[in-house]
């Protein structure tokens, strides 16, 4: 399942076709992906505007001229293909499984073409993805947006707001992490990264690392600005390519190459001095990675 780094990636890929331009013809190939399309999917899209092209959590935003929101969700095989005026290839801003040459060829479901000349073609084998409108404009009165908490990157995020989500949770921190009214756009990998970072065990219990008081602890204060770096690290490397994701320019992201501890069972911790191997244990029904010795 693709995160907050990959979806950013995806969403800075697809702004140059999308973002200002016109849908000039939306062709729906079939009247449902995870979930039924709206009514009149593809009518209702044509003439308007993408005025904007944002992401909330692991969600693709874009506000319409008439006010409406278009809210995409990639699932686990849901890939954009962007055509541009004048490429020599296809672009595609990506986040897919790597199920063969033509599998998303003959998964495509949707197709906008934009009054720019730019071509966006979405494929979803799975059909874990989907689209949809929220006409009233307002994320606070849609269902898969109003449940978010706060975002990671942006400037009101701080240990003070991530103490306030966590206080009172007897749930491990790794559990109490991975779900999106606490943080949006966490995901499995960054979070057992970002704990490795900050010598955080993913079985602490969350609301020990908040005060009596409320207020963060040191290690919650590490935790905070961790999660920050490691995200930000992650989208300059273009996410990270664990099947197959393509940037814009077709170049696959490498964060991968420097995980610490994601998918390194058995490998040596890479702390100097460390002994350890990273272990690997299942929490809420996910992998996590961690070293017993560095993370406390």
């Amino acid at each position: 399942m693709p995160e907050l780094p990959e979806v950013e990636t995806v969403r800075r890929g697809l702004a140059p076709a999308m973002e200002g331009q016109r849908f000039e013809h939306v062709e729906a190939k079939r009247p449902d992906l995870r979930f039924p399309l709206p009514n009149d999917f593809a009518g209702r899209l044509t003439g308007t505007r993408l005025e904007t092209l944002n992401r909330r959590g692991k969600y693709l935003v874009g506000r319409l001229d008439d006010g409406a929101l278009l809210i995409m969700h990639l699932g686990m095989s849901g890939r954009f293909v962007v055509e541009m005026p004048g490429d020599d290839q296809n672009r595609p801003g990506s986040f897919h499984l790597d199920t063969g040459a033509n599998a998303h060829a003959m998964h495509e479901h949707i197709v906008f073409r934009m009054e720019g000349g730019g071509v966006v073609r979405y494929s979803d084998p799975r059909r874990f993805g989907f689209m949809t409108i929220e006409e009233t404009g307002n994320e606070a009165q849609n269902s898969f947006l109003q449940q978010l908490g706060p975002e990671p990157l942006e400037k009101g995020f701080n240990s003070n707001v991530l103490a306030a989500g966590l206080a009172g949770r007897k749930s491990p921190i790794k559990s109490a992490l991975l779900d999106q009214a606490v943080v949006a756009g966490l995901g499995n990998i960054y979070v057992c990264e970002a704990l490795f970072r900050s010598g955080i065990s993913p079985k602490r219990i969350a609301a020990s690392l908040v005060k009596q008081s409320g207020e963060p602890t040191d290690r919650l204060k590490k935790l905070s600005t961790t999660i920050r770096q490691v995200l930000r690290e992650a989208i300059e490397a273009g996410g990270s390519s664990l099947r197959d994701h393509a940037q814009a320019d077709g170049s696959l992201g490498y964060f991968q190459h420097t995980f610490k501890v994601y998918d390194r069972e058995g490998s040596p911790c890479v702390t100097r001095g460390c002994d350890k191997d990273i272990r690997r244990i299942v929490q809420s029904g996910r992998s996590t990675f961690y070293c017993g010795q560095c993370q406390r």
